[in-house]
């Protein structure tokens, strides 16, 4: 390991662009942190948040040996032999008696941390699952289906070039999810010959830097789209060349948007036409226009409908590719399902989109006589009781399970309610990376090194899957042989071995995986053994975009250009560029059936239609405000940060009100309020805020969490937001929650 005054390249694992950093360590600490100005893409960009990032290494809740339960409900140690021959051992028992689709899988990686969670694939092909999981179905499930169907892929904005850059329910200020956010961000604002939209129900401090900010009610951004809509329709906006060459009939469309009423539906919305018009005339006079949506819509009414009105904006302008527009990059690693095919869940029948259930509906499918319920959970790296709709139900049904497996760092709100607990090495105690888009049209890609050894008591997530996968049978080391000798004489004969092994061996082949680990893996140094998954990862790169490859600079054909790319990943610890591309090979990457952007989508056609009978949003006197759950702030990050004590301010997660809402309760910021709901009631500290709407509250993300106070006491520090939410109020489509639509009353605490 490097000396402490050695600054070292890795990257953040708070939001999606995981921006480069350098940091110096020091016993078991990460001591200091700046911005990486070696990385190809944040180039020393980051934000204040990832100065807090000892305190996920070093907390409290971390653990350090497998854990069952006992018979009364606590926990006792085990040995890892013991853990792995048990939990295998159950895990097979539920397979033969009721069948490996009874075992649902959830997780796989939070922000930065997707290389384990790939490993996952060997032990559910061994065990027969089918079904899977995880949090970006309550939240991306819905917008990913609809890029699949209108371009078959994942359009990437392009802000830093952008003439109109459009957030709709997303404050890159503090969400990020674009590299180098707040710079871009100023430069549009500073740029008179460049301009800013924001649609959100709240004035964040992307919405301060705006030239049009439509402060909508919350939950009528459908409304405020169709408008927008049909005033591009209406007065010219549309790029009619560029739809004839590129998009296939719209006419249905068309004839949905001509009955939209624009002065009503800006009405319903609480914006002025005006606004809206002047936001239109930005769009269809835009020499280019990048567009990002965000968890404000798609956890809110008409989720799935908002992602795809939203898309229409760029799509009918003609701004899908070129500098400056939203572009189909390159991807490396499978993060999302095709989602394919009319799958659906095994109890409830709804759909399955991107290859994700939806979260909101696991209690369901689980809490009932249907003989086809889930039997057993398999959760990594995840925390669905504190993180979904309804905590109180998800809580009920993992206790209703035959079996809960967990791996983890932390002894989460999850873990707690499992039969065998199993303790991960960190994120930066191994090799990990992020399968989040990496840019366009250059894509870096960054494999973060270890900066400690694995902790004590903890194995690597490949690790816990290959002993899985030994325990359940899939492999004999004597089978790998061949494998591991070729691969210490050097790639290029480990690679013709690897591809006759994965042809004639079906039984390796379905534990690939696995199989990378024990061979490949086993010629890596330490913490760095699971990287030899983006052998495979580079491998594919290299065969579908081999071009692209060849333009980032990597040279070969055929395995040699995946080997090429695969060293260069490894070598570059500060990030590579895997492939640079061209503007216009966006249109070659449109993957629908005709290679036409596809504008009209039947399932939301008649949700668009039926807008106009739909009365907008009320206050009720049972429920006279709307709470959005989970908000983004400069104190808040996701809950891999269990310490409160990374906080520097807003220790108590405070929901935040209007001045009006606030005078009319007889409250003041540093007072208490019971917030209650259909589902539940918690407490909260008051801020009044001036950036809120009259009737709409909110609570950060982040908070929530139990953990132990200075007197070692366990305690929860902050509100649970989803001791609120229900699962129940969510898209009829995707299924995604409405967490920034619940209606709630506040009662003022003496």
């Amino acid at each position: 390991m490097a000396s402490a005054t050695e600054w070292q390249s890795t990257s953040c694992i708070l939001c999606s662009t995981n921006c480069g950093l350098q940091v110096q360590v020091e016993d078991g600490h990460i001591k200091k942190i700046k911005g990486d100005k070696t990385n190809p893409r944040s180039r020393g960009y980051t934000c204040e948040k990832p100065a807090g990032l000892d305190h996920y290494q070093n907390h409290g809740d971390r653990l350090t040996t497998p854990l069952r339960r006992r018979e009364d409900g606590s926990f006792e140690a085990v040995d890892w032999d013991t853990a792995i021959e048990e939990v295998a051992a159950k895990l097979a028992a539920v397979r033969d008696t009721h069948g490996g689709e009874k075992i649902l899988y959830y997780g796989g990686g939070g922000q930065g941390n997707h290389l384990g969670g790939a490993y996952s694939a060997a032990t559910r092909k061994v065990l027969g699952m089918r079904y899977s999981s995880n949090a970006l179905a309550q939240e991306k499930t819905g917008e990913f289906w609809v890029e699949r169907e209108m371009f078959g892929g994942r359009p990437e904005p392009d802000f830093e070039h952008t003439q109109v850059a459009v957030f709709i329910g997303k404050n890159p200020w503090q969400s990020h999810g674009f590299e180098r956010a707040r710079p871009a961000l100023r430069a549009i604002a500073k740029d008179p010959n460049r301009h800013m939209i924001v649609m959100d129900p709240r004035c964040t401090e992307t919405a301060e830097l705006a030239d049009v900010f439509l402060q909508l009610v919350p939950g009528t951004d459908a409304f405020v789209l169709a408008a927008m809509l049909r005033i591009l329709v209406e007065e010219g906006g549309l790029d009619r060349d560029y739809l004839e060459r590129h998009a296939n009939d719209g006419q249905a469309l068309y004839d949905v948007l001509a009955s939209v009423p624009i002065a009503e539906y800006c009405k319903r919305a609480g914006v002025a036409e005006a606004d809206v018009r002047r936001a239109a005339q930005l769009i269809a006079e835009a020499e280019s226009l990048s567009v990002l949506e965000d968890l404000g819509i798609e956890m809110a009414p008409h989720s799935t409908l908002n992602s795809y009105l939203e898309k229409l904006l760029y799509a009918l302008t003609g701004n899908l590719g070129g500098q400056g527009n939203m572009n189909l990059g390159t991807h490396m690693g499978k993060l999302i399902g095709s989602g394919k095919g009319n799958r659906v869940s095994p109890v409830l029948g709804f759909r399955i989109l991107t290859g994700l259930i939806a979260c909101n509906t696991i209690p369901e499918e689980i809490l009932t006589d249907h003989p086809d319920r889930f039997r057993a959970m398999f959760i990594e790296s995840g925390n669905p009781v504190h993180s979904l709709a309804d905590s109180p139900r998800m809580r009920e049904a993992l206790d209703a399970l035959d079996l809960v497996v967990v791996i983890d760092v932390a002894m989460t709100e999850t873990a707690q309610h499992a039969d065998y607990v199993l303790p991960a090495a960190s994120q930066y105690e191994k090799a990990e990376t992020t399968f989040f888009g990496g840019g366009f049209p250059d894509h870096t890609f960054l494999l973060r090194h270890p900066l400690f050894p694995i902790a004590e008591g903890t194995l690597t997530e490949p690790e816990i899957h290959s002993r899985l996968c030994r325990a359940l049978g899939a492999f004999e080391d004597d089978e790998l042989t061949e494998l591991r000798e070729a691969a210490a004489e050097g790639l290029e004969k480990f690679g013709l071995a690897f591809m006759q092994a994965m042809g004639n061996q079906p039984k390796l082949a379905a534990i690939m995986p696995v199989v990378l680990y024990e061979t490949l893996g086993r010629t890596m140094e330490e913490g760095m053994e699971g990287a030899a998954l983006m052998w495979g990862a580079a491998q594919t790169l290299a065969s579908s975009e081999p071009e692209s490859v060849r333009r980032a600079g990597h040279e070969g054909e055929g395995t040699a250009l995946g080997d090429s790319l695969f060293e260069a990943i490894l070598a570059n610890r500060n990030g590579v560029v895997i492939t640079s591309d061209p503007y216009d090979i966006t249109f070659e990457r449109i993957r629908t059936d005709d290679g036409k952007v596809n504008l009209v989508i039947p399932e939301l056609l008649q949700e668009l239609a039926d807008l106009i009978d739909e009365a907008p949003p009320k206050t009720t006197d049972e429920y006279p405000f709307v709470l959005a759950a989970g908000e983004r702030r400069t104190s808040t990050a996701n809950t891999i940060f269990r310490s409160p004590g990374w906080r520097k301010k807003d220790r108590q997660g405070a929901m935040h009100i209007s001045p009006g809402d606030a005078e009319r309760l007889g409250i003041e910021s540093g007072g208490r309020v019971r917030i209650t709901t259909k589902r539940g009631s918690a407490e909260a500290v008051v801020e009044v805020h001036d950036t809120l709407r009259d009737g709409h509250i909110t609570l950060p993300n982040g908070h929530g969490l139990e953990y132990p106070d200075e007197d070692g006491k366990r305690k929860v520090f902050g509100t649970p937001p989803n001791e609120l939410t229900s699962a129940e109020d969510r898209d009829w489509f995707a299924g995604t929650p409405w967490h920034k639509h619940v209606r709630a009353r506040l009662e003022v605490i003496a």
